[in-house]
């Protein structure tokens, strides 16, 4: 006589099976994550790597630039710029190594103004355009207008503050049709307030008879306002180069042209404060900051690398040496 399950049975048995079925479920699942993290992992590292020995032969090969810099223009625990051929055309590029805090919101806003008087003035506005605590900003100036002669200059002014002078010399021409004497200024110490003025103010020499797009204009001002914003270091950050080309004649590295790419974002040195560069001198004596840049020879290139610093496996770190072949003093 055959016994078949009573209704309790099944029920036990269903659950059983259930809970068997849940948990092998739960253990490929739990694989397929490991397994999906190793390799996120394995490809930041070897991101990072093929980025570090980028890094070793461009900065080995670092020279005097264009324009007569220094080799080295800065050198600080996240960021380095220096001058090096890095694509073998004979020409200089300028190039920076740099961390971006995790969160760290990069802005840029252009506006453009005009005046229609005799040496006259007008002005450009900037508001609540900050989320978080202000890391930096700049804003990248030029001008068009009746502007070919020493006497005909437009002065620049940062929320009443002067900052400088364009067109002093041979810059500018007169109704040129674009804009001219692209000049950099800082503006973080006034750009703190979430609130940035930037007004111009003409010579009198400068008269209104300039026809590009707007008719019977004096000058016309473009302003390109560019910000960064601190970041939450306590999470990941990106490591970046930027790259800039030598134009003109005499040859000048202009900001505006920057090329930017993106070595790794995955980089945890800034919350492990550990820096990215040490720089020796011909002793191999660690230098602290602020650096003397002439007394650089060596660098040592450190980077900390984790996917997910929140769960096993650790930090994988990289460590590279490079002796800067155009400064050395001791051979």
């Amino acid at each position: 006589m055959k016994k078949s399950f009573t209704l309790i049975e099944a029920i036990v048995i269903i659950f059983i099976f259930s809970i068997l079925i849940s948990a092998v479920g739960s253990a490929v699942v739990f694989l397929y994550k490991t397994k999906s993290y190793t390799f996120q992992q394995s490809v930041a590292i070897s991101e990072a790597r093929k980025g570090i020995e980028w890094m070793v032969k461009e900065i080995r090969e670092a020279v005097t630039g264009e324009d007569g810099s220094f080799a080295i223009e800065k050198a600080e625990d996240f960021e380095l710029v220096f001058y090096s051929d890095i694509d073998k055309d004979k020409e200089i590029e300028r190039v920076r190594y740099f961390l971006v805090p995790a969160g760290g919101k990069e802005g840029k806003l252009i506006k453009e103004c005009v005046s229609f008087t005799k040496g006259g003035s007008c002005s450009v506005t900037f508001s609540d355009f900050l989320e978080n605590e202000l890391e930096d900003a700049e804003i990248r100036v030029s001008v068009e207008g009746d502007l070919n002669s020493p006497n005909e200059t437009i002065d620049i002014f940062g929320d009443g503050v002067y900052l400088g002078t364009l067109c002093t010399g041979s810059e500018c021409g007169q109704c040129a049709g674009s804009y001219q004497d692209l000049t950099v200024f800082n503006v973080k110490d006034i750009a703190q307030d979430n609130s940035l003025e930037i007004s111009a103010l003409s010579s009198s020499k400068v008269d209104p008879f300039c026809d590009w797009m707007e008719e019977n204009h004096s000058f016309k001002m473009r302003v390109e306002f560019l910000w960064e914003e601190k970041g939450l270091i306590e999470e990941k950050a990106s490591f970046k180069k930027g790259v800039i080309d030598p134009t003109g004649f005499p040859p000048k590295y202009q900001k505006e042209t920057e090329q930017f790419f993106t070595i790794s974002e995955n980089i945890m040195n800034e919350f492990r404060g550990e820096p990215i560069f040490y720089y020796y001198d011909s002793e191999n004596n660690l230098l602290s900051p602020p650096i003397d840049l002439e007394r650089v020879t060596y660098l040592r290139l450190k980077l900390i690398v984790n996917v997910n610093p929140n769960r096993p496996p650790d930090d994988f770190i990289l460590i590279s040496d490079v002796q800067l072949r155009n400064l050395k003093t001791n051979l």
